[in-house]
């Protein structure tokens, strides 16, 4: 019962999706209310197919574990082609959108036209436009932390050296004065020893 179910559950998700493919190709060639239309209809379809492919994934699971793997892999299927079918419908209402046809009016009415391959890579130069963007101000970002760090590695560097060279001071310092003790020192036994040899 579950299995006849199904059957009838896919013949009616394949004549759907034909359907919805043959509407995603008229989108491109109407405007106005027409076109407004016939997305709205996509749209509705699209819902009635997702309602299909959930209640399939209740049928499969109240069949038998046996068959159940194998209803899953047909469901996963579906699942992707009509994923498919969202992208190439979401393509099309973007690279036909009614801006296009303001545009058109604006440039010179009828006689002005654009290629679907045109617009394709009108597209795609954007979107490569816009992830040039991202890495460059990510690359800026970077850039500036690490001349925030070199920053700080030169001021600690700068600290340092004026710490070795107050320590040098401080060493020539007692340098001088050891030379004096010494001196001192010398003299002293100068004086002393002499004195002891008489």
């Amino acid at each position: 019962m579950a299995s006849s179910l199904l059957d009838s559950y896919e013949h009616q998700f394949a004549g759907l999706t034909a359907e919805i493919t043959t509407k995603i190709g008229k989108i491109p060639n109407l405007s106005g209310g027409e076109k407004r239309s016939m997305i709205s209809s996509v749209e509705k379809s699209l819902d009635e197919a997702h309602e299909l492919l959930e209640q399939m994934d209740l049928e499969i699971r109240e069949i038998p574990s046996k068959d159940r793997q194998r209803f899953s892999n047909r469901l996963k299927s579906y699942q992707s082609e009509l994923t498919k079918l969202e992208k190439d419908f979401k393509r099309s209402r973007i690279a036909y959108s009614d801006l296009q046809h303001t545009r058109e009016e604006l440039l010179g009415g009828d006689d002005v036209t654009t290629s679907e391959d045109q617009r394709a890579r009108l597209l795609d130069n954007t979107e490569k436009l816009d992830r040039t963007n991202r890495r460059l101000e990510h690359g800026y970002r970077i850039a500036v932390e690490t001349e925030q760090v070199g920053a700080d590695i030169l001021e600690n560097l700068q600290d340092d050296r004026r710490k070795i060279e107050r320590a040098r001071e401080r060493l020539r310092e007692t340098d001088t004065d050891l030379g004096k003790s010494s001196r001192v020192l010398s003299g002293m036994m100068r004086r002393f020893l002499p004195s002891s040899g008489n």
